[in-house]
C-alpha cells in the first residue's frame, strides 16, 4: 500500500564471507576506522580505477615485504593464479600437478588456459604436497609443479624446487592461505618462480575480492601485464618486449579495484601483529593437546614457519578413541561447547568436474574432454584416508584470557565421552 513500509524483498540469498561466526572468547575486529578512512578518503580523491597512487604504493610495500622484485594486483587470487600461470607460458595440452585437497581456484585457472590438472598425493603428517609422490607423476607435457600452502601450514619446499629443477619444470605457488609465512628464512611466495596470493574476505590481509602476484621472473611478470591489465596507468614494465602491445596488452582486465586494495594496504601494515596473536593461541591449544592421544596437531617442517592461518586443522585418531566416527568426535565436540567443522574443502579429484570429466569449449575440445581418463574413489588413498579425520576449531585472532585452556578442557571432555 502507498506510504506503507515494506521490508526489502530478496530473491536472492546474500553471500557474506566476512561474517564468520566466531565464539565470543575472540576480539579481533576485521575491518575497523582505519580501513574504511582509506576508503573514505581514496572516494574523495577519485582513486576509483588503475593503477592509482595507492595501489602502487600496495604493490612495493608488498614485494618489499615478500622480498621479490614485482608485485602485481589482481581483481582475486584466482586471476593472480591464472596470471602467473599465463605468465610462465601455461596452454593447451599442458600439465599441472597440484595436490586435491585445496580449493578449486587453485586450479580453475588453468583449465581456461587449455591446461590439464594432475593430482597428487598430500603427507598425511601435514597435508602439504607429497614431493615424492609428485615426481612419480611427471610426463614430458608437465608445464608447472603447484604447491599449496593450505591453511597457513608451509610445503617442504627444498624437495619441491630440486624436483622442479631437475625436470626444468617452474614451480608456481599458491599462498592464497599463508600470509606472512616462511620457509627457511624465505617468505612464501619468494621461493618458486611465481607466487600468487588471495586477498578476498576472509584472509589476514583483505581487499574485500583482490589478489597480487609475486616474482623475481621479469618475463613471468610482462606476460602477467600483458594478459590482465589492459589500460592500466601507473604500470612500471621492466624491458621493451611487449612495448608495441601496450598498453592495451591482449585485452583483458584482471585489475584490481583500488578502494580494496586500500583497505589492503592497511591490512598489509597489521600483519605481523595478527600472525603473531593467531600463532601465540594456536601454539597453547597445540601444546595443550599432548595429553590427548586421539587428536595430533599438524606437523611442521624444519625451517618452516606457518602464518596466515586461515584454519586451524588437528588430525584424528579414532583407534585412540574407542573407534569413535569423526563425526562424532566432533559432535562429543560440540557437546562440550566446542563447535567443530569438517573443513569444507572437497577432494577435487572426487567433483564431478575432475572425476568424470567435462566439455570445457564444447565440441570436443579442451583439457577435460576427449581422452581425458578422470579419476574415482581410491585414487589418491592417503589423501582420501586422512581428510576423512580432520577437526577444525575456530580459529581465535585476539582471543580473550582463557580461550585456549576451555579449547583443550572441551578437546578432553570429548575423548573422554
Amino acid at each position: 500500500m502507498p506510504g506503507q513500509e515494506t521490508e526489502p524483498k530478496r530473491d536472492v540469498p546474500v553471500f557474506v564471507q566476512t561474517a564468520i561466526e566466531v565464539m565470543p572468547e575472540d576480539t579481533w575486529e576485521q575491518v575497523g576506522e582505519d580501513e574504511a578512512r582509506m576508503a573514505y578518503e581514496m572516494t574523495l580523491r577519485n582513486e576509483l580505477s588503475g593503477g592509482t597512487p595507492v595501489v602502487r604504493e600496495f604493490e612495493a610495500e608488498y614485494r618489499k615485504y615478500i622480498g621479490t622484485d614485482f608485485c602485481l594486483t589482481t581483481c582475486n587470487g584466482s586471476a593472480a593464479l591464472y596470471s602467473a600461470y599465463f605468465g610462465m607460458g601455461v596452454g593447451p595440452g599442458d600439465e599441472l600437478i597440484c595436490p586435491s585437497y585445496t580449493w578449486i581456484c587453485t586450479i580453475g585457472p588453468a583449465l581456461l588456459l587449455g591446461a590439464k590438472p594432475v593430482f597428487c598425493e598430500v603427507d598425511p603428517r601435514t597435508l602439504m604436497m607429497d614431493p615424492a609422490d609428485v615426481e612419480k607423476r611427471i610426463t614430458d607435457k608437465t608445464a608447472a609443479i603447484v604447491p599449496v600452502h593450505l591453511w597457513g601450514n608451509v610445503c617442504d619446499m627444498d624437495p619441491i624446487m630440486e624436483i622442479g629443477r631437475k625436470h626444468g619444470i617452474p614451480v608456481i605457488e599458491d599462498c592464497s592461505h599463508a600470509h606472512g609465512a616462511e620457509y627457511k628464512g624465505k617468505k612464501v611466495g619468494s621461493i618458486g618462480d611465481v607466487g600468487a596470493f588471495s586477498l578476498q574476505g576472509s584472509k589476514p590481509v583483505s581487499s574485500g575480492e583482490g589478489g597480487a602476484l609475486v616474482t623475481d621472473n621479469e618475463e613471468c611478470f610482462n606476460r602477467a601485464c600483458l594478459v590482465g591489465q589492459a589500460n592500466r596507468w601507473g604500470l612500471d614494465l621492466p624491458g621493451d618486449r611487449y612495448e608495441e602491445l601496450q598498453p592495451l596488452g591482449l585485452g583483458m582486465k584482471l585489475r584490481s579495484h583500488p578502494l580494496g586494495i586500500g583497505i589492503a594496504l592497511v591490512q598489509l601494515r597489521k600483519l605481523d601483529d595478527l600472525n603473531a596473536s593467531r600463532a601465540a593461541f594456536i601454539q597453547e591449544v597445540e601444546e595443550g593437546l599432548s595429553d590427548i592421544e586421539c587428536l595430533d596437531p599438524l606437523y611442521v617442517y624444519p625451517g618452516a614457519v606457518r602464518a596466515g592461518f586461515y584454519a586451524f586443522p588437528l588430525i584424528y585418531h579414532p583407534e585412540k578413541c574407542g573407534g569413535l566416527s569423526t563425526d562424532e568426535f566432533r559432535q562429543r565436540c560440540e557437546q562440550a561447547g566446542l563447535k567443530c567443522g569438517d573443513g569444507w574443502y572437497p577432494l577435487l579429484h572426487l567433483l564431478p568436474l575432475f572425476a568424470n570429466g567435462f566439455d570445457v569449449f564444447t565440441r570436443g575440445r579442451g583439457p577435460l574432454g576427449k581422452g581425458y581418463p578422470g579419476y574415482k574413489a581410491g585414487d589418491l588413498p592417503v589423501t582420501e584416508e586422512v581428510r576423512e579425520r580432520l577437526v577444525f576449531p575456530p580459529v581465535l585472532s585476539k582471543p580473550k584470557p582463557g580461550a585456549a585452556e576451555a579449547y583443550i578442557e572441551a578437546f578432553g571432555r570429548a575423548a573422554a565421552g
